[in-house]
């Protein structure tokens, strides 16, 4: 056998470890949906239960973020507001901004996949700018259909409008393609009953001590018919008897006596170093597969327009083709996560990435309306229009980000973000509490404290940051037109308008906690010694990230910008 044979022959038998490899990926990301429900459902449920301060829509919104965080499933949390809206407890018009807050809260887990391929910087950049061009897509539909909604309702109407116009009958169970190949693995190592977390939010007490964790799995009713005969006459008499016959659950965690927190976190932790451990294989393997000429040829096909006149039609192309795969794999997460690491290696690009997810947002809207309408009778016309509604936000939201080449705004902030964590890997982490924890958050607190202290906090900074991202796109393009004191931010502090001041402390603190670590290993290891010698010559010589040349970026030489400009421009901030 040749060198070309070999070659050709070796790389046949990869394919079947990647289809391994991307099979446990997948089956770890419904593990750690898993986990996290068990981790934080009930808080979920609770925060859910709380119906007055739906009133509210910006409360609303951030519900739907940080339920959806915690149970990592939007499907999960749209269903919760399905059993409110039908149940009576929550309006349609109340629903809609859970909706919305449901559709940021999930895409934080492929930003989370992401994190996965920190180890390369370039690879991070990529990857990190293709995981949040969803992120920057959401947030920014919800600052424009959010208070379009609260005024006019147009969402609502529109919902309203065609469930009255089709007469909608029950139907069967959407079909589930991919829960059919994983479910055997997921199914043997966890069982959740979501009818807790549900009864919970719709009140329910007597489900608060109940645990998540399934241990009567199925259950069969069978009908018996007997004939007796009586005494005073010979005509026999049929009598009818029902039979309740209910099988235990045979996965790893039925009746462990774990309560759902401690598997919770078990699950947690295993899923997440299978997930690192997978994405990581999946990487390499891609890059022993994709290289040279194959690697040309994929990207060409993959990020190649249509011949013009046709090229404007490759974008909307690649939306149904996203629609289709989050069809085929009935999850919006799966597939953005599948996809980060071939923006992380360089095999798509974010101008591709962008309607991919665009089109994996429709995806995901389609399975939730099948769903609805398998739903019961009375749950039918609450869920198809709670459904609908989260179809006409996805609509929306691309006919404001995508037809203009110029409103495509989430690509130049996701290239941004990609810089960012390419110089300073910290802020990925930042970004995620930020915008999924710590910024909800506050605006929760604020909109509790009545929409009068809300928009008088809010108003402000949203209009100070959008003056600060207009002067600096002035700055890179024509300072002339500003005044000499507004031209450059280097009058101001360096911790105003740049990210080195904090690097510094967060670099030092980690080598400090290295350097004690090491300290204390070499006591009873003298080779340590020679670590912590390099330790301190790291610290003595390259303190800080940016201090390698490799790591500059041009536009940070001089003043370290942070508010740069979003197309990825040199600016002086």
């Amino acid at each position: 056998m040749g060198m070309m044979e070999k070659h050709i022959f070796i790389n046949i038998c990869k394919i079947p470890l990647l289809l391994f490899l991307l099979y446990m990926f997948i089956c770890s990301l419904d593990i750690l949906s898993s986990a996290f429900q068990l981790a934080g459902g009930k808080v979920a449920g609770d925060i859910l239960n709380d119906n007055k301060i739906f009133s509210n829509p910006v409360a609303g919104l951030v519900v739907g973020i940080l339920v959806t965080v915690l149970v990592q499933s939007s499907s999960t949390s749209t269903s919760i507001v399905v059993s409110l809206v039908s149940s009576g407890l929550l309006d349609v018009g109340s629903a809609i901004p859970i909706i919305m807050g449901s559709n940021i809260g999930t895409s934080v887990t492929n930003t989370i996949v992401a994190l996965m391929q920190a180890g390369e910087r370039e690879e991070f950049k990529r990857a990190f700018a293709g995981a949040t061009v969803h992120d920057c897509f959401n947030w920014l539909s919800v600052l424009v259909l959010l208070p379009l909604e609260a005024v006019t309702g147009v969402m609502r109407l529109a919902s309203e409008a065609v469930v009255e116009s089709f007469n909608i009958v029950t139907g069967e169970d959407g079909p589930e393609l991919l829960k059919v190949i994983t479910e055997p693995l997921t199914k043997s190592i966890i069982q959740l009953d979501k009818t807790v977390i549900i009864g919970i939010a719709t009140g329910q007490e007597v489900l608060r001590n109940k645990s998540l964790i399934k241990v009567w799995c199925q259950t069969r009713i069978t009908i018996q018919e007997n004939v007796s005969f009586a005494h005073s006459e010979a005509s026999a008499v049929p009598t009818t008897s029902l039979h309740l016959n209910a099988e235990k659950c045979t996965h790893l965690f039925v009746e462990t006596g774990l309560s759902d927190l401690v598997v919770g976190l078990i699950l947690l932790s295993s899923s997440l170093l299978v997930l690192c451990t997978c994405l990581l294989l999946l990487v390499k393997l891609l890059n022993s597969l994709i290289q040279g000429q194959v690697a040309k040829a994929i990207q060409k096909i993959i990020n190649t327009d249509f011949p013009s006149p046709f090229g404007w039609l490759t974008g909307y192309l690649a939306i149904l083709v996203g629609a289709g795969m989050t069809f085929v794999v009935q999850s919006s997460s799966v597939f953005t996560s599948a996809i980060t690491p071939l923006i992380g290696i360089g095999v798509i690009s974010i101008e591709r990435a962008y309607p991919l997810t665009l089109g994996s947002n429709i995806g995901t809207t389609t399975t939730a309306i099948l769903a609805a309408l398998a739903s019961p009778g009375d749950k039918l016309a609450a869920a198809f229009q709670v459904a609908l509604c989260h179809f006409f936000f996805n609509i929306l939201g691309i006919l404001l980000w995508y037809p203009v080449p110029l409103s495509r705004l989430p690509i130049r902030m996701a290239r941004f973000l990609g810089e960012r964590t390419a110089k300073y890997r910290w802020f990925a982490v930042l970004y995620l509490i930020l915008c999924f924890l710590l910024l909800p958050s506050i605006v929760f607190a604020l909109s509790m404290a009545g929409w009068q202290v809300l928009l008088g906090i809010c108003v402000p900074c949203v209009a100070l940051l959008l003056c600060i991202v207009v002067l600096n796109r002035l700055q890179s393009e024509k300072p002339h037109l500003l005044p000499w004191w507004l031209q450059t931010w280097d009058h101001l502090p360096l911790w105003m308008h740049s990210l080195k001041p904090l690097d510094t402390i967060i670099t030092r603190v980690t080598l400090c906690c290295r350097k004690a670590r090491d300290s204390d290993q070499s006591r009873t290891s003298p080779e340590d010694l020679s670590q912590l010698t390099e330790y301190e010559a790291e610290k003595n010589h390259a303190p800080l990230a940016q201090n390698s040349p490799t790591l500059i970026y041009d536009y940070e030489t001089e003043t370290g910008a942070f508010f740069d400009s979003l197309d990825g421009k040199s600016s002086r901030l």
